[in-house]
């Protein structure tokens, strides 16, 4: 395997390869001095030093604990006692040809090109495909269109070149290339972290599957399992100075796809269920800006004073009618000529008529400036609907969201297709999801989320949740440390660069506030399982967080896999590694509609040519469809 970056990803993959596939990798890194720096802020505040003082002694005790559940050091793997595979590091600057072929491109099985540039990646990915025809490439994009196309193009390099679609890549399995992105895979987690009682959902290919937290109703009583219970939660998740829910948490930690006994057993601890499998339609096209609704168009005062004006036309029409027992119809005609000043004066008429002329008059006069009103405020919508809008007065129950790179953009977008109001906070006015936010209007507030009035503006006292998602580790940090200096009780969700720093910040975090829901989140702790199985040949659909965990949902094909075929559901199913889902079916009822059997019974027979959907644990997936474990089975 070889694995091309210049972030932490790259280290983080090449670390899952090695510590749980037991590949031997060569990763290629930019020199020192040249690597993506990780930046700092010069102007944290001295709490946020404080406990960055705190964080980093947690941080040292456990790395002097020897706690390696992350694929980090040690020979062998955890509970296999088999030896890991190695690792090589080659420093270059670009991944040129002549790196390409140091690290042995030509001779590896797959190559992984993880830089943050998109166009370093392609022009590696076009490199490696004519160096390798035969090689399954793993990219990573952030452009998803482009992303489609560039997988279509190397897919079709690859049969050119060895004559078979199905004759590259690992062990035949699958297409030769694989598109993703960090920001498209940590999305969905970090947002649906940030609401209380949401779903998780992950979503792939139009297949929709959803789990949701329980918590048991009464003490001593187990939760709903629903469809069937993913993972049992930390039994010490309430207590401040429990564990912190990661791999090396014993058993009190979360348990993954536990089985029938442990969910029984697991009295008064809250459960991870899943509710949902199915087949979702096609996605809805993007919405484009258009001419806004009435009730943005104009504001509030503005609409009541023409409901008021309309009101009084009416009432002096039908006053008019009344006097003067006229038709309906021509007695709003004379009304609307009277409140525009073009009847002639009612001189000769009686004296009701004269008064119901000048009060057309009178409320003619008003009627001038409320129209002025409404062209202006129109105006004012057309010119603001292409710059950033302001919070509204009166906003509550909203999310704040800090940061609009590539994971805030994909966040926010996630978040407003489930309808949830947002405010961002953004300091670069040029920054990538600015387009995204006007786009979807929604409010943001310029400036540096460090400097005071930052977070009330954006009305941070009455907000439901914080997502800090700058790619910055101490402004996160600071941002959530003043958010709970003004709201203690607040939701924080903060995304940190290293997932060992953000374990010992969600411990101290939550050893401080706990009372308070705290989540620390690493993009690439929940990103690099699913490059790392894309590596190995297999769709990885997507992954939800277990507290400190990550549990994978992928797509299998049952044939080669003694495990699985030729067993029943219940005889397939490992408590702790993996457990079948769903059955994919290519047409039911013969509709030809694609469509998934989800509530397959235990007896059911996996045969060779079916394909099932399965959840499945990082070691659990790695046993399954790692290439070492067929071979030893082959063999």
């Amino acid at each position: 395997m070889v694995v091309c970056g210049d972030d932490g990803l790259a280290h983080r993959l090449a670390a899952e390869l090695r510590g749980v596939y037991r590949e031997q990798v060569t990763l290629v890194v930019p020199p020192s001095g040249r690597r993506v720096p990780q930046p700092v802020v010069g102007r944290a505040r001295a709490a946020s030093a404080a406990l960055l003082d705190m964080v980093s002694a947690a941080v040292n005790r456990s790395g002097n604990s020897g706690n390696s559940g992350n694929g980090g050091s040690g020979n062998a793997a955890p509970g296999t006692g088999e030896p890991n595979g190695t690792v090589r590091e080659l420093e270059a600057a670009e991944p040129t040809d002549d790196v390409l072929a140091e690290a042995g491109v030509d001779r590896a099985a797959a190559l992984a090109l993880v830089y943050d540039d998109d166009e370093t990646n392609i022009r590696a990915a076009l490199t490696a495909r004519r160096l390798n025809p035969r090689l399954r490439l793993v990219l990573r994009l952030y452009n998803r269109r482009l992303g489609q196309h560039i997988e279509e193009l190397l897919d079709q390099s690859a049969t050119l070149a060895t004559g078979d679609a199905r004759d590259s890549g690992l062990d035949g399995a699958g297409t030769s290339t694989t598109v993703l992105s960090d920001a498209d895979t940590a999305a969905p987690a970090l947002a649906a972290t940030a609401l209380v009682g949401t779903s998780k959902v992950v979503e792939a290919d139009g297949l929709l599957l959803r789990a949701v937290e329980r918590q048991p109703p009464r003490p001593g009583e187990v939760a709903d399992p629903g469809l069937c219970t993913l993972a049992l939660l930390s039994a010490t998740s309430n207590d401040p100075a429990g564990a912190d829910g990661s791999e090396g948490s014993g058993d009190q930690g979360p348990q993954l796809l536990p089985d029938a006994a442990a969910v029984e057993a697991a009295t008064g601890r809250g459960t991870v269920a899943l509710e949902h499998v199915s087949y979702s339609g096609p996605p809805l096209p993007t919405a484009r800006a258009g001419v806004p609704p009435f009730g943005e168009l104009f504001s509030r005062r503005l609409r009541w004073s023409l409901a008021g004006l309309g009101a009084c036309v009416v009432a002096l029409a039908v006053a008019l009618m009344v006097v003067t027992d006229d038709h309906p119809l021509h007695a709003t005609y004379v009304t609307l000529l009277d409140l525009f000043s073009i009847n002639e004066p009612a001189h000769n008429d009686d004296t009701g008529r004269q008064i119901l002329q000048l009060l057309s008059g009178f409320v003619g006069l008003l009627l001038l400036p409320v129209l002025l009103a409404a062209v202006l405020e129109a105006l004012g919508t057309f010119r603001s609907a292409s710059t950033v809008r302001k919070p509204p007065r009166g906003l509550g129950g909203h999310v704040v969201l800090l940061g609009l790179g590539k994971i805030g953009t994909r966040v926010l977008t996630r978040l407003r297709e489930m309808d949830i109001p947002v405010v961002c906070v953004e300091a670069d006015p040029e920054a990538r999801g600015m387009a995204t936010a006007r786009r979807l209007r929604v409010p943001v507030v310029l400036g540096d989320v460090t400097q005071e009035g930052v977070l009330e503006a954006a009305k941070i006292h009455r907000a439901h949740s914080l997502l800090a998602l700058t790619s910055v580790d101490t402004t996160n940090l600071e941002a959530v440390l003043y958010a709970r200096s003004v709201r203690s009780g607040l939701r924080v969700v903060l995304r940190l660069y290293d997932d060992d720093f953000a374990t010992a910040v969600y411990r101290t975090l939550r050893a401080a506030h706990p009372g308070a829901l705290t989540r620390s989140r690493s993009v690439t702790h929940l990103s690099a399982p699913a490059f790392a199985g894309a590596m190995m040949g297999r769709q990885i659909l997507g992954a939800i967080p277990v507290e400190r965990r990550v549990l994978l949902f992928a797509a299998v094909e049952v044939a080669g896999h003694p495990q699985l075929e030729g067993k029943t559901v219940g005889e397939a199913f490992r408590a702790g590694a993996w457990r079948v889902l769903a059955l994919e079916v290519s047409g039911e009822r013969g509709t030809g509609e694609p469509g998934l059997v989800w509530e397959l019974p235990e007896t059911y027979v996996l045969r060779g040519e079916d394909r099932v959907v399965l959840a499945a644990t990082r070691r659990g997936l790695a046993e399954l469809l790692g290439r070492r474990a067929r071979q030893r089975t082959d063999s």
